[in-house]
């Protein structure tokens, strides 16, 4: 089973609101999830973003695959860099 990190959307019409979420990669993008890890909100200024670091770290660590806006958002919250300083550490 390949497992992808990746939004989730919600929200009204044009007035979008995320999830990020672990699933399976052949659920539908709003169908079935694993996990719900955090929330992002582009609509304010600055976007909000809220991840629990701690469940972001773990499915890296077991080697699910973020998409490539979650990927950039990781970067934008600093998980991409303890993954990395984690890793280097073993």
């Amino acid at each position: 089973m390949a497992v992808k990190i990746r939004l989730k959307r919600m929200g009204a019409k044009k007035s979008p609101f995320y999830r990020v979420v672990v699933a399976d990669s052949r659920s539908p993008r709003d169908g079935r999830f694993i996990e719900e890890i955090g929330t992002y909100n582009p609509l304010t200024d600055p976007a909000k973003i809220n991840i629990n670091e701690e469940k972001a770290l773990r499915w890296l660590q077991t080697g699910a695959q973020p998409s490539d806006t979650v990927r950039h958002l990781f970067h934008e919250a600093g998980i991409l860099k303890k993954f990395h300083e984690a890793k280097l550490q073993k």
